[in-house]
């Protein structure tokens, strides 16, 4: 039969002139497009046979293959699905609009990715992003002949039947590539391809492959076996036989990882989860945990998500690594792995697969911003990931190992998801002043405090070592009081979110104004002690000046004669000193977040009580003294409480100072009295100077 000319309708033959026309960088969605199509052409014959098995009997082996022909030029793509009428390949694919095909060209004009094309059902003609000729041979089970639908999408296109039926059901479509798009007829290219964008589609994706085969064949005998000499027997001959290569093709299956997603989280065995997560994450270690769930009702989707074992070394480094692991599929079919939306930053760590039933397929990023969808899977994806590490918790050696890991990220959560904060907080652990080398809950903490305790206490600084010696902690364990160690820089940003935690407020051990929990007694005292010490007090304030806000009595201090202290909404000495290692910061906040320093005074130490009988003595070398021992002790303090010190040359000098007179040395002052040159003698009048004598 001739064969029959058709002519695009005018929104077809637009778009794909459009797409011809326009320069792609993503052309490679051709192929998850066909693959989708093809997988949506055996799910319909699928579904026909669950009613009539006899529509299945043409072609029992339901697949999808692919075979490149590189001296052709060909890539082809063939189902064994339901096959197209010669009305249905006219219908679909050129006389009748799709509805969405102008859409689509809105689109695309507008901006948007290309990539979105088979949300508007117009998926096939992406074949041209690569193909400058597309010939479609398709067969139903309702039609004994096998029809050629061909375009080099000049406007039109023929329809005719095949002179002999090669296909028993389905479609075969035989792409001749432009000659900038042969990278398509490449092995390693084609299994990239389908690995990303179709590793779960449900049915098998094979490639047929040639391989060189070594065959052994019969060499032929150059001359003819002379005859045998009469009277003689002839001698019988072994066959000689050779080596040669022949080329095999062979069908290799390209998705050979299901998507067990899909299967009841009971029907999925360990080594399944760990090898679909070395497959998903290639990652050659098992994971350290995992959830599988399902989401159903109003909204639909499924998921797993998995914990590595280790976190990648750059896992903080955003700049330079995608924003997290999710991958996310509409229908089995891949869509992307970096979508902002899908999972928090704190989150960024945790791997694993979403596959929505509610998506568009191949929605654009634009409209994933906007949709709500998902941000009702992002809420759920987030709170069963809450869920597993809560579940993790449980066994404490394996906590231990994901805490260890991932501690800064579930204090990066308290610092940034309001919504999640009471449910991140369960879940942080520190070393405390009590626990020696355990780590502990703040529920633990909660459930030990002592009667009439005022709340949480808990210092911050560098390290374990340094904060466990600090004089902060002085009264606090003289009380009995249980104190939190938080030495993780992070800690600092985590607390200032965290203002209580099942009703009892967070105090900072070095901040103002710390209620210690004082009986009525101890106020009184206190109030007595205040006032006795308060000359002593002024005259430090004077000496220090703008260093102090103020000098004030300590109720927090037991053995070190001072300590300074922030405001109780200012900076904290290890946040200062966070602060002022960030090469990037803006030094404008430091003039208010870290100027107010309290210097507080133990009224009961001797060296506090030995300055308090030197002030009453009015004598300069006493107030020199005196001076001398306000700055050692405000610079001693600065250090104690976890400052830097703004000026330690002369800290150096007031240490050098002491030193010598501990050694009964000569002083530095001493010392230039008796060092000093004599003084140079004047000249008399009207004699110029030697100097002047050179000149």
């Amino acid at each position: 039969m001739a064969a029959e000319k058709f002519s695009f309708s005018a929104d077809i033959s637009q778009l794909m002139s459009l797409i011809i026309n326009t320069f792609y960088s993503n052309k490679e969605v051709f192929l998850r497009e066909l693959i989708s199509n093809a997988s949506d052409a055996l799910d319909k014959i699928r579904h026909i046979g669950l009613t009539d098995a006899a529509q299945l009997a043409s072609e029992p082996e339901l697949k999808i293959t692919l075979s490149a022909d590189k001296a052709a030029h060909t890539l082809t793509i063939e189902d064994t699905g339901v096959g197209m009428t010669k009305a249905e390949l006219v219908n679909n694919l050129g006389t009748i609009a799709k509805s969405g095909t102008k859409a689509f060209m809105e689109a695309l004009q507008a901006g948007a990715d290309i990539s979105m094309i088979g949300q508007f059902g117009v998926g096939f003609y992406s074949a041209y992003l690569v193909a400058e000729k597309v010939v479609v041979y398709s067969k139903g089970n309702a039609d004994d002949t096998e029809h050629v639908w061909e375009s080099s999408a000049g406007g039109t296109f023929t329809v005719s039947d095949a002179p002999a039926s090669s296909i028993k059901r389905g479609t075969r479509i035989v792409l001749q590539l432009k000659e900038d798009q042969y990278e398509f007829l490449e092995d390693r290219r084609l299994k990239e391809l389908v690995k990303k964008h179709s590793e779960f589609i449900g049915f098998p994706i094979f490639l047929a492959t040639s391989k060189e085969v070594d065959t052994e064949v019969a060499e032929e005998e150059d001359d003819a076996e002379e005859e045998a000499k009469e009277g003689e027997v002839a001698e019988v001959k072994e066959k000689k036989t050779k080596k040669v290569k022949e080329v095999k093709t062979e069908l290799e299956k390209l998705n050979q990882q299901q998507p067990i997603w899909m299967k009841p989280a009971e029907d999925v065995k360990e080594p399944e989860y760990a090898a679909f997560y070395k497959s998903l994450t290639n990652d050659w270690e098992a994971p350290l945990a995992w959830k599988h769930f399902a989401v159903e009702g109003s909204l639909e989707f499924k998921s797993i998500v998995f914990i590595a074992a280790r976190p990648p070394f750059d896992m903080f480094e955003t700049a330079k690594k995608k924003p997290n692991n999710i991958k996310l599929y509409v229908r089995r079919v891949f869509i992307m792995d970096n979508c902002e939306e899908l999972m928090p930053e704190y989150l960024g760590f945790v791997k694993g697969v979403v596959d929505s039933e509610d998506l568009p397929l191949n929605i654009s990023r634009e409209s994933l911003q906007q949709n709500k969808i998902l941000k009702v899977i992002k809420k759920n994806m987030v709170k069963k990931c809450l869920d597993l590490f809560a579940e993790l918790a449980e066994d404490k050696e394996k906590y231990a190992k994901f805490y260890e890991h991932y501690s800064k990220n579930l204090k990066l959560g308290i610092h940034e998801d309001s919504a999640n904060r009471d449910k991140l907080a369960k879940l942080l652990r520190f070393h405390t002043s009590t626990s020696s080398e355990e780590l502990v809950s703040l529920q633990e903490y909660v459930g030990r405090m002592k009667e009439g305790q005022p709340g949480i206490y808990y210092i911050t600084g560098e390290s374990k070592k340094a904060v466990e010696t600090s004089p902060f902690l002085e009264k606090l364990s003289k009380k009995g009081y249980e104190v939190l160690f938080m030495v993780d820089p992070i800690d600092e940003y985590a607390v200032q979110q965290l203002k209580e935690f099942e009703g009892k407020k967070l105090l900072c051990a070095t901040k103002d104004a710390l209620n210690l929990g004082e009986s009525e007694d101890e106020k009184k005292a206190f109030e007595a002690e205040k006032a006795a010490c308060q000359p002593l007090c002024q005259v430090m304030k004077d000496t220090l000046g703008e260093r102090v806000e103020k000098v004030t009595v300590s109720a927090r201090l037991a053995g070190s004669p001072c300590c300074l202290v922030t405001g109780e909404y200012g900076w904290s000495a290890n946040m200062e000193r966070i602060m002022k290692a960030q090469a990037l910061r803006d030094s404008s906040m430091s003039g208010y977040m870290g100027a107010k320093k309290t210097l507080e005074i133990n009224p009961s130490h001797p060296i506090v009580v030995k300055l308090r009988g030197m002030i009453e003595d009015a004598s300069q070398d006493k107030k020199d003294m005196i001076k001398d021992m306000v700055w050692l002790l405000y610079d001693t303090s600065a250090l104690a409480s976890g400052f830097s010190l703004e000026e330690p040359a002369s800290f150096a000098k007031r240490i050098h100072k002491i030193i010598s007179v501990g050694m009964d040395l000569p002083t530095a002052t001493e010392e230039e009295e008796d060092d000093a040159p004599p003084p140079l003698a004047e000249a008399p009048a009207g004699e110029a100077s030697n100097m002047e004598a050179v000149d």
